[in-house]
């Protein structure tokens, strides 16, 4: 074993072993390699811009590279498993999503990773409301009128979403059951290439992260109907939420995701804190809190401790809504 082998591997394990932590996590960051973020989903959709936004951040803070790597995928399984697996060292976290930790779940009976067991959380990134989109030449003002043409079409709508059992899927899968409308759901490996799908007019509505498709709804190459959560957005002011049609069965709909850095269970409990003091000092810059909301995605920070809490309360509140929706996977 070479020296910077030795160092890199064995030091920081002996003062693990002796309780030495408090310069554990900025010594050894300067020996490893560099850190990859695994966004589970394809390029362009939400999760791939938070996790370049947090790299160009992060990194300065830490004083090391940070890299993103795209690993979409089976509902985000593929590169949730792949960090699921990988070694505890603090060189490999997630950019999980409530489908990865909290979905997913009662989708699959058999996951190639454990939510609950496989992952430590580091915090809360951010919550991620969506907008209900159709192309132009679908006859559709509003919520109401969209719920009227699908149940007067011969065929039902279709709608396109990041894929099987993403929150997009969900929300609509669950609007569909509440105002008892047929809509034929088409997957796709993430957002971008199903909102391609919908500027070329392949398939008429989507449940969408807003960040992906505001510079559509801006220039009228999307027509937006409505967002999903609460209260309207600050990036589509004069656009309603879902509750506000007063349509039947649409009065307490709300449906909104949320993203959060979580790495490989094992990993030292003194990196999970830095990471997770960075993020926080990251998402506490008035400037990239306003980057975020410009994009329709709202910053939200946690300690450690409550994030872990969030996600075991998020994995009850989605088994509700998957069970509403009547969706499985397997």
């Amino acid at each position: 074993m070479n020296r910077r082998s030795f160092f890199r591997t064995c030091i920081p394990g002996l003062f693990l072993a002796l309780g030495i932590t408090s310069g554990i996590p900025s010594a050894w960051a300067q020996m490893d390699r560099p850190v990859t973020i695994v966004v589970p989903y394809a390029p362009g959709a939400t999760s791939d811009l938070l996790g370049r936004l947090l790299s160009q951040q992060m990194g300065p803070l830490l004083k090391r590279t940070i890299l993103v790597e795209n690993k979409p995928g089976a509902g985000s399984t593929v590169g949730a498993s792949q960090v699921a697996h990988a070694a505890p060292d603090g060189n490999t976290l997630l950019l999980a999503t409530s489908t990865t930790l909290a979905i997913n779940p009662w989708l699959y009976k058999k996951l190639p990773y454990d939510p609950a067991k496989d992952f430590t959380p580091i915090g809360l990134v951010a919550s991620v409301p969506l907008v209900v989109i159709v192309h132009p030449s679908v006859k559709a003002q509003s919520i109401a009128e969209l719920i009227a043409l699908a149940k007067s079409s011969p065929e039902p709508l279709t709608y396109g979403s990041a894929g099987n059992g993403s929150p997009q899927h969900l929300a609509a899968a669950m609007f569909a059951a509440a105002t008892g409308i047929e809509l034929n759901h088409i997957p796709y490996k993430g957002s971008s290439p199903a909102l391609t799908d919908l500027l070329g007019e392949q398939i008429k509505v989507m449940f969408i992260d807003i960040a992906p498709a505001l510079q559509y709804i801006r220039s009228g190459k999307v027509r937006a109907l409505a967002v999903t959560s609460s209260q309207r957005h600050a990036t589509l002011p004069t656009v309603p939420t879902i509750a506000e049609s007063k349509a039947p069965g649409t009065a307490s709909f709300e449906a909104v995701a949320w993203q959060g850095l979580v790495a490989p269970a094992g990993t030292p409990a003194a990196m999970i804190e830095q990471y997770n003091k960075t993020l926080n000092a990251v998402l506490a810059q008035p400037d990239f809190r306003k980057r975020l909301e410009s994009e329709g995605v709202e910053p939200n920070s946690s300690t450690v401790e409550h994030f872990g809490a969030f996600i075991k309360s998020e994995t009850q509140r989605w088994s509700g809504i998957v069970k509403a929706a009547n969706v499985t996977l397997d």
